[in-house]
């Protein structure tokens, strides 16, 4: 005895008689009816389906004929029964008006025109499930539905949703339940899997008898995802199912509250069990013995879901939406009754249905769609055990299409029992969240869902989890060691407050130092014979330009700016030729003084103090010249670059034209080149004192200082370009100053007794005799 259906059948005849007692709906016209066991069956489906269509009730030995006085047929419970029913009731334009069978299927107008149903389709229930399994994180689910039409097509319509939300379906698993090998598999499938969700698109037959073979194989603290079609089915309520199905969530039909019914139903069946009643026959009170020996444990349930009224309220919808699309037809009025003369014809009814919009007592509309389904609208519900140890069907939300998008799922997340009697969400996720940093790459021949965490390469980063791919940071940012956000890259050049640039400073400075010693010491002793012998208005001259040749290294630390970078290498440029000018006077005076000595020379003349400066003034302003053209052109300007490190700027000033910064490199070697070569010559000649020894020491030091510069800078990194640079300029400046003045220095400061003219004079003619 299927109490479930049974139910149905009462909830039926109930608006049935409230229709026949109301003053205002039909007022002169009583409904009739029939009820047909289908048993389960399909083709109990057919036969009540023709006996229906035929007018008469179907014996055997009676044709097929005569008009139906049947106007709507109510039912059936199933999918599957219903699709048998609507083809078999199609071509007589029969409305069929279905309480519960839901499938996507039945909404084609162009194969069941005449089919009706005061319940959703599973377009809108499918789409939900996916949308509540993506809500909780559910990434990883499994999938069983019934092998039939409910569930094929309800299930194909959510793995289609469920692949929109990024969910993955570790398998998709059917059965039928006169199918119990493949049920066996289905187990079997559950035991093994790794997800720990599972959605069940099936007929409450279908779930009992997976329930039971989940109970006794002891699989729990799986999360179910539920259909309307089982999740607040009393008949798997059992001892032992909470421990497989508690906590479940799932969509249930919304409940209706039609008063008079419960008491209409429990009197009728308490008279129909006990078969026991008391009646008035002719005045005569009749009182028939109830039946002995009845067990009230095969009753104990019959009334537990009568509070719950989910299906019964679209059957009591539908009878009144019959009965107003016979009021329609009808013409009736109140004060006029209907008219009985006109002859009603089952498509009267199907177009008059699509029209009906009322509502019933309890404040519900009823209308159809153009589909001819009611409105999406489900209680979403939690399967949780009471405080007296009884199972409840909990209401945690609701989901409605009727409303607009953002607004059609509420969910009371905290009033949910998860299974097992846990608080906590439970997981359900073939990988786990890729953090921020990370990227998430596809394992080989696995759902998307299934992948590795792989961390962004540098210079990349991903700030949100489960990031398909990193984003590269904007050109002057670079990623944070955890790579999930962009920070500036370090600017880098030779400063002031670092060590390294502190040194060169304090080597600049103190070359400035001693030469303004060596300067002093020479203005202190301008007339002396030693200084007076070496030429002493270049010595000045070039220990100016060696002072500006310390000073000029400055330039090169600290932030590069248009100014600096102009100024550091033409300053440079021009200083060393100034200095070099000086140092080839000076070879060129001690060549010349040697050829004075001879015999009938006086070349002296053509190299006196006036040729001296205007040399020197003229070699530099070559030097002039060039970086006048290199500036003009295409001068140094401050570069970020940012090739050579990937995580930080390089702060240095590019040379513009690299042709005008190797022409300015390249005359001062040429003048070092041209100053080394005279003064190896004149390296031996007769001098106590012989400057042009101490020349050619000090611009050997010089070419080797400056050919070992090129390629220690062209390989040099960064801020260590310039320090090179500084420390080229340095060196050099420092060759010159010890090998051209520290002799000296050492004869005036540690031996005046050989700073006279004498000894300079007598020492050159004993060596000439």
């Amino acid at each position: 005895m299927n109490l479930r259906e049974f139910r149905f059948a009462q909830t039926m005849i109930f608006a049935i008689e409230e229709i026949n007692s109301s003053e205002f709906l039909l007022p002169n016209v009583s409904i009739g009816y029939r009820i047909y066991d289908n048993c389960g069956s399909t083709l109990s489906s057919m036969r009540a389906a023709m006996a229906l269509m035929n007018g008469e009730e179907w014996t055997v030995g009676k044709t097929c004929s005569g008009q139906s006085a049947v106007h709507a047929i109510i039912g059936e419970s199933e999918s599957s029964s219903t699709i048998v029913l609507s083809r078999t009731t199609g071509p007589f334009n029969i409305p069929v008006i279905s309480h519960s069978a839901t499938c996507e299927c039945l909404s084609s107008r162009k194969e069941y025109p005449s089919f009706f149903r005061t319940i959703a389709s599973d377009l809108y229930q499918s789409r939900a499930l996916a949308q509540l399994v993506k809500h909780f994180g559910w990434s990883w689910v499994g999938a069983i539905n019934s092998d039939s039409d409910y569930g094929n097509n309800g299930m194909a319509i959510f793995l289609a949703a469920a692949k929109e939300e990024g969910v993955c379906v570790e398998y998709t698993e059917k059965f039928h339940r006169t199918e119990p090998e493949k049920l066996m598999k289905v187990v079997e499938v559950i035991r093994k899997s790794t997800a720990r969700v599972i959605v069940g698109f099936l007929a409450h037959v279908e779930m009992n008898n997976l329930l039971e073979q989940l109970s006794l194989h002891n699989i729990t603290g799986l999360q179910f995802i539920g259909v309307e079609a089982w999740i607040t089915a009393d008949s798997l309520v059992t001892p032992t199912s909470f421990n497989v199905l508690g906590g479940s969530l799932g969509f249930a039909v919304q409940k209706a509250n039609i008063s008079g019914f419960a008491d209409f139903v429990i009197k009728e069946f308490w008279e129909t069990a006990f078969q026991c009643t008391e009646t008035n026959r002719d005045n005569v009170t009749v009182k028939t013995p109830c039946k002995e020996n009845l067990d009230l444990i095969e009753l104990k349930d019959y009334n537990d879901d009568v509070a719950e009224l989910r299906y019964s309220s679209n059957i009591y919808k539908a009878i009144y939406a019959v009965a107003h699309s016979l009021q329609s037809i009808l013409k009736c009025s109140n004060s006029q009754g209907c008219d009985k003369t006109v002859r009603v014809s089952p498509w009267q009814v199907v177009e008059s249905l699509k029209q009906v919009n009322f509502t019933i007592k309890n404040g519900d509309q009823v209308w159809f769609d153009s589909t001819g389904a009611a409105v999406a609208r489900y209680e979403v519900v939690n399967w949780q055990r009471g405080s007296d140890g009884s199972v409840q069907f909990k209401p945690v939300g609701y989901y409605d299409a009727s409303l607009p998008p953002g607004r059609k799922f509420v969910l009371r997340t905290e009033a949910i029992m998860w299974p097992g009697g846990k608080t906590e969400l439970p997981v359900s996720v073939c990988s786990e969240s890729c953090p921020p940093g990370t990227r998430k790459v596809l394992q080989k021949g696995k759902p998307v869902c299934c992948y590795d965490c792989i961390p962004c390469a540098e210079g990349e980063i991903s700030n949100t989890t489960d990031s398909n791919g990193c984003t590269k940071c904007p050109e002057e940012y670079w990623s944070s060691q955890n790579r999930d956000t962009c920070i500036l890259k370090n600017v880098e050049f030779l400063s002031f407050a670092e060590v390294m640039g502190q040194v060169l400073v304090f080597f600049s400075l103190f070359g400035v130092l001693l030469t303004s010693l060596v300067a002093t010491l020479f203005l202190v002793n301008k007339d002396t014979p030693l200084v007076r012998a070496n030429n002493s208005e270049l010595s000045f001259l070039l220990l100016f330009s060696l002072t500006l040749c310390f000073l000029c290294s400055l330039t090169f630390i600290g932030p590069p700016s248009e100014w600096s970078c102009m100024l550091r290498h033409t300053a440079f440029g021009i200083t060393f030729v100034l200095c070099i000018s000086c140092v080839l006077g000076k070879t060129i005076v001690v060549l010349m003084a040697f050829k004075a000595t001879l015999p009938d020379s006086n070349v002296m003349k053509w190299f006196g103090p006036a040729q001296q400066r205007l040399s020197v003034l003229a070699f530099t302003l070559i030097q002039v010249l060039i970086c006048i053209l290199w500036l003009t052109i295409n001068p140094p300007f401050p570069f970020k670059n940012m090739e050579h490190y990937k995580e930080k700027i390089i702060l240095e000033c590019a040379l513009g034209s690299p042709i005008g910064f190797w022409a300015v490199l390249g005359y001062i070697g040429l003048l070092a080149m041209l100053c080394f070569i005279l003064a190896f010559l004149a390296r031996k000649l007769p001098d106590n004192f012989n400057e042009a020894k101490f020349i050619t020491f000090s611009m050997l030091i010089f070419c080797a200082v400056w050919i070992t510069f090129i390629p220690a800078y062209v390989s040099s990194p960064g801020k260590f370009t310039v320090a090179v640079e500084i420390f080229a300029i340095l060196a050099s400046s420092y060759g010159l100053l010890f090998c051209i003045f520290a002799p000296k220095c050492f004869i005036i400061v540690l031996k005046p007794e050989l700073n006279t003219r004498k000894h300079l004079m007598g020492k050159t003619q004993s060596r000439s005799l």
